[in-house]
C-alpha cells in the first residue's frame, strides 16, 4: 500500500484549511445524495458507499496533498468544459470544481495511450492514494474528453465505478446517451468503451470504490476489440 504520511519537516494541510477542497468534497456529496438511481438497488448500494466514504473524509478532516500541478492537450478545452456546465443541471458542482481547477494535476493513467488519445483524454483526481484530498478507500476525480473522442474499451478489476456526467454528451457501448445530470454505473470487470459528441467536450466526475488494494494498485489498459 502507498505511504500516505508526510515527511516530518512538511505542514500538514487539512480540509479546514483548503475550503475550496472541502466545498469540492461536499459538491460530490451532493452528487450521490440526490442523483436518481432509477430504482436500481445495485446503484443506490454505491451511492450510499460513496457518500459514507466521501462523509468519513471531512469527519476526519483529511489531509489536502496537492500534486504538483499539471496539464494535458486536451486541458486546452477545459474552459470551455466548465462554461457549458455552469448552465446545466449540475452547476454547482462544476463552479466547485472551477474553484480548484487550477491545482489539478492531469494525466493519462497509462504507460502506453493509444494514438491519437493523447490528444483527447486526461483525467485529474480529486481524492485519492496520491491526494490531493488523500483517502484510502475512494478514489474521486474528473475526467475531460475532446469532442469526437473515443475512450476505446476497458474494465477496473475489484472496482466499482460510477461517472455523472457534468458537461457535454457521451454515449458507454453505443447504448444510450448520457447528458448534464447523468449517471453511467459500471460494476467490477464491466467491459466499456465511452464515445463523445462531435461538438462540444465531455467532462465527467467519476468515484471509485473498492479495497485499497484494488483501488491503488490497479492496472490500467485496454482490451482489444475482437474484429
Amino acid at each position: 500500500m502507498t505511504d500516505m504520511t508526510p515527511p516530518l519537516d512538511m505542514p500538514v494541510t487539512t480540509l479546514r484549511d483548503a475550503p475550496d477542497w472541502r466545498y469540492m468534497l461536499q459538491e460530490c456529496d451532493e452528487l450521490y445524495r440526490y442523483l436518481p438511481a432509477g430504482g436500481s438497488d445495485k446503484i443506490k448500494t454505491h451511492q450510499r458507499k460513496a457518500r459514507e466514504a466521501i462523509a468519513r473524509l471531512i469527519k476526519r478532516n483529511a489531509e489536502v496533498r496537492l500534486q504538483p500541478r499539471a496539464t494535458k492537450p486536451v486541458t486546452a478545452h477545459l474552459r470551455r468544459a466548465l462554461d457549458e456546465g455552469r448552465q446545466g443541471a449540475l452547476a454547482p458542482a462544476v463552479r466547485a470544481l472551477d474553484a480548484v481547477s487550477e491545482h489539478l494535476s492531469w494525466q493519462y493513467g497509462y504507460e502506453k495511450v493509444p494514438k491519437g488519445l493523447a490528444s483527447s483524454y486526461a483525467y485529474a483526481e480529486i481524492a485519492g492514494a496520491q491526494g490531493p484530498v488523500i483517502s484510502e478507500d475512494i478514489i474521486l476525480g474528473v475526467v475531460l474528453f475532446a469532442p469526437g473522442c473515443t475512450y476505446p474499451a476497458h474494465s477496473h478489476k475489484g472496482i466499482t465505478e460510477s461517472y455523472v456526467c457534468l458537461s457535454g454528451a457521451v454515449s458507454e457501448n453505443h447504448q444510450g446517451v448520457y447528458v448534464p445530470g447523468s449517471m453511467i454505473f459500471n460494476p467490477p470487470e464491466h467491459l466499456h468503451r465511452i464515445t463523445v459528441g462531435d461538438r462540444e467536450p465531455a467532462l465527467l466526475a467519476y468515484a471509485w470504490l473498492g479495497e485499497p488494494r484494488d483501488l491503488h494498485e490497479q492496472k490500467m489498459v485496454f482490451t482489444r476489440s475482437k474484429k
